[in-house]
């Protein structure tokens, strides 16, 4: 895991003021509920994982996200989060506004709000066995294709192009350990997806 949180797409980063808090209250609501059951964090190597995004408004392009570095943080503050206003995925570039430099799974996430509009909310968590119990029961993508990467996000884009229903609202990474993906119109949605099916693990799991 020693290489998790390493962004690997080019990045233009304009710093900018941070969001008023009353337009990320869910973003940091729902995150402190994934970091509280240790699946957002930090390994003991110091590298944090997982991050939590949001479209800036309904239909948007642009979506908001936790920036990098940020996994290990106990509580997220405005100043933890950026804008990001494009990306191109062909040439591994995004650009991204705010006091932070973009999360480095932001590739992924750009490719699964242009994959489906009606999804407003996304959330990437890190938890080794519960990514063992999901692998190809979920959608799952090809374990050739890295995080962070334009393959990653082609492989995102493949997922969804196979149009087969999304009943968990779950994609398992298999190129990237322990690595999963909720989604959902809004962030509770997206939430209660996740959450759901990792308290169906654990109760399998006894």
């Amino acid at each position: 895991m020693g290489e998790e949180g390493y962004i690997k797409f080019n990045c233009s980063h304009d710093k900018a003021p941070a969001f008023p808090i009353e337009k990320l209250n869910d973003l940091i609501e729902w995150r402190q509920k994934c970091y509280s059951l240790g699946l957002i964090g930090m390994y003991p190597n110091g590298i944090g994982f997982g991050n939590i995004s949001e479209r800036s408004s309904p239909g948007s392009k642009n979506f908001i996200i936790s920036g990098s570095a940020t996994g290990g943080i106990p509580q997220l503050t405005p100043a933890h989060f950026t804008e990001v206003t494009s990306v191109e995925f062909e040439k591994n570039f995004l650009t991204c506004n705010g006091p932070i430099v973009a999360s480095s799974e932001s590739m992924t996430h750009a490719a699964i709000y242009e994959s489906d509009k009606k999804i407003n909310a996304i959330i990437h968590i890190h938890h080794k066995g519960f990514w063992d119990y999901l692998l190809n029961k979920v959608p799952t993508t090809s374990k050739d294709a890295a995080y962070g990467t334009p393959e990653m996000a082609k492989e995102v884009f493949r997922l969804f192009s196979l149009k087969k229903k999304w009943g968990k609202k779950l994609i398992a990474m298999a190129g990237h350990e322990e690595g999963i993906v909720s989604f959902g119109a809004n962030l509770k949605e997206a939430g209660e997806a996740l959450l759901r099916e990792y308290k169906e693990f654990e109760k399998n799991k006894k």
